[in-house]
């Protein structure tokens, strides 16, 4: 399936300066979204400076689009209040601009912190019930649930992906198990932008391959990708990687102390 035009939210980011570089090669068109000036960088690119807690100015931006990929967004833990207006009201807005539109896809990015209080010696599936680390954690939970109404209600086919620890490589013990390439990172929203539109809404966790992995790998039913990248051929420059991982430690390491937090709840 050609991608067309698609648009890129949080074209500014880390993740989306990656996803740029893939899609202005691979797409007709795209729409590069971001609260940051841009400049277009290719024919085919399109910068739009746009504020996604403004609806209006959103369905605007996206008029055109194909496809979307949602990237923008707080990218950790905040004050709730912050989380609920750039994460949950900005992924509200851009769903209901593509229910208004017509648009065919929208590529949500979740994360693995809707689950980090499942341990370490238990794999998790995407059908299983969120169990949030922290404030961020719940933004996404609230995030993929949008997603779901959009699709069941209205008809929009939206695929969320559960991305893992993206770096370029794993730094610490816990990415050796949570770790998602940036190869594997193309390769999972590629696969998320194109699957069939029969696929009406979807939940999948985007990692590596990795030995240890404790999120399940999609089905290649639901999205046809097989991650190549292993965070283990890393483990010898991880500090602490021989170390044995307590099974019924929380998935999400720090991110699930109290500590993490308690900063930015109200005292």
């Amino acid at each position: 399936m050609g991608l067309g035009t698609v648009a890129l939210t949080g074209a500014a980011g880390n993740m989306g300066s990656v996803m740029r570089r893939v899609l202005r090669r691979e797409a007709g068109r795209v729409i590069l979204l971001d609260r940051v000036p841009l400049r277009p960088e290719a024919d085919n690119e399109e910068v739009r400076t746009v504020d996604l807690r403004d609806a209006a100015a959103v369905e605007s931006a996206l008029t055109g689009a194909d496809r979307v990929l949602h990237l923008a967004g707080v990218p950790d833990e905040a004050p709730l209040a912050d989380l609920l207006d750039a994460n949950v009201l900005g992924t509200h807005h851009v769903l209901e601009a593509a229910r208004r539109l017509g648009i065919a896809r929208v590529v949500l990015a979740s994360s693995n912190r809707v689950t980090g209080f499942y341990p370490v010696g238990h794999l998790t599936g995407p059908q299983e019930p969120v169990r949030p680390d922290g404030l961020y954690g719940v933004s996404k939970a609230a995030i993929e649930a949008l997603g779901r109404l959009y699709a069941d209600k209205f008809g929009l086919s939206v695929v969320c992906l559960r991305i893992g620890s993206f770096e370029p490589a794993p730094t610490e013990p816990r990415h050796l198990a949570t770790w998602l390439s940036p190869r594997d990172a193309v390769g999972f929203m590629r696969a998320a932008l194109t699957a069939p539109l029969s696929t009406r809404f979807a939940t999948v966790y985007a990692v590596s391959a990795n030995t240890r992995r404790f999120w399940e790998l999609p089905d290649p039913a639901v999205l046809d990708y097989a991650p190549v990248d292993d965070a283990e051929e890393h483990a010898a420059t991880v500090p602490g990687a021989g170390l044995p991982a307590d099974p019924a430690a929380p998935q999400a390491g720090d991110y699930a102390s109290p500590e993490f937090t308690l900063p930015y709840l109200r005292r």
